[in-house]
């Protein structure tokens, strides 16, 4: 790793200080780039994400995609945990201290409306950044990429009764034109220019895929401190106006976060996963795709409501906390060699 990649915890730390700073110093210059958007996709975000995911789409090699059903334990994994064990665990969670560590500092409907923003975090596993922390503990890209879009599709079909049944009503507006273009800008497009790619570059020779992968590793690391700019400044006056509730949420989503990644990261070394498995897999159960947490948080409840404060709140925890995910699995890689 070169200077700049060895300290990249530092460099999101400044990062997030100066997105809070020239959010709160600039806002109207942010409202601009929030405007920048489709069906609640921000296009700005997009185009960063594009840069920190494309050089993974890269790795990627079809021929070898079939041969990831040879070793399932790694889809099994995941489909466990982020389905049967993360949305539960997280409405546990909010109850429990919403609805009785905090209650006596949150009013009740506030309260509900926290609950119903972390649940909308807890079931709608990553799509778009996982390939970004897969690529920072040296994942299998074709795994990765099985992984991902089973993920997209059982959420296609899964999210709203199961979003439906945690948050105990049945009038779940599920924003399809959020879900489908996140999916189709996020994994297909990338998916497919990488794959155009990587054919122009095996014509070149076995090392000019890795050439391409190192010249485009700066901007990869850009894209996501731009990224960490825009989400902190779009949200400054909130952090500033709102501090007390803020930190309030952020309590059980990283216990939640750590949880979950504790768990699936004991369950794989049971497995006997390889590590570069094992790390996206457990990567992908602890992050979330906040796009359609939010999406939805803003259809169901409102734009200032609770529920939408909560899924920014965990915008905000989730980047910081994967990059010290990811610096573990690095520091950890000989528990699965």
């Amino acid at each position: 790793m070169g200077f700049f990649e060895r300290y990249l915890s530092v460099w999101v730390a400044l990062c997030i200080a100066v997105g809070v700073g020239l959010g709160y110093a600039a806002p109207s210059a942010f409202e601009v780039v929030a405007n920048l958007e489709y069906a609640h996709v921000n296009l700005v975000v997009a185009v960063l994400i594009w840069l920190m995911i494309y050089p993974m789409m890269v790795q990627i090699d079809f021929s070898s995609i079939k041969d990831v059903g040879k070793k399932p334990k790694g889809l099994l994994l995941t489909l466990v945990v982020n389905w049967l064990i993360k949305p539960f665990t997280m409405a546990i969670l909010g109850w429990l201290f919403f609805k009785g560590i905090f209650a006596d500092w949150v009013d009740p409907q506030t309260a509900t409306e926290y609950i119903a923003g972390m649940i909308l975090l807890g079931v709608a596993p990553c799509t778009a950044m996982v390939f970004v922390w897969s690529h920072l503990t040296k994942g299998d890209a074709n795994y990765t990429l099985v992984q991902v879009s089973i993920n997209d599709l059982i959420m296609v079909f899964a999210f709203a009764p199961l979003t439906a049944l945690l948050l105990g009503v049945t009038n779940i507006t599920v924003p399809w034109d959020t879900l489908l273009i996140s999916v189709v800008l996020y994994v297909v497009l990338p998916l497919l220019a990488g794959n155009v790619t990587r054919k122009q570059l095996d014509k070149k020779g076995p090392d000019a895929v890795n050439a391409l992968v190192t010249k485009c590793k700066p901007l990869s690391v850009m894209g996501l401190l731009l990224t960490i700019v825009i989400l902190f400044g779009l949200q400054a006056n909130t952090i500033l106006s709102q501090p007390q509730d803020i930190v309030l949420i952020a309590i059980p989503l990283l216990i939640q976060t750590y949880g979950i990644f504790a768990i699936a990261y004991f369950a794989a070394k049971k497995l006997k996963l390889p590590h570069n498995v094992a790390a996206p897999a457990c990567m992908i159960g602890t992050s979330n795709f906040f796009e359609l947490a939010v999406a939805v948080a803003i259809s169901l409840f409102g734009l200032h409501s609770g529920a939408a404060l909560a899924t920014v709140v965990g915008v905000l925890v989730e980047v910081p906390v994967m990059l010290s995910l990811v610096w573990f699995a690095n520091q950890t890689r000989h528990w699965f060699e």
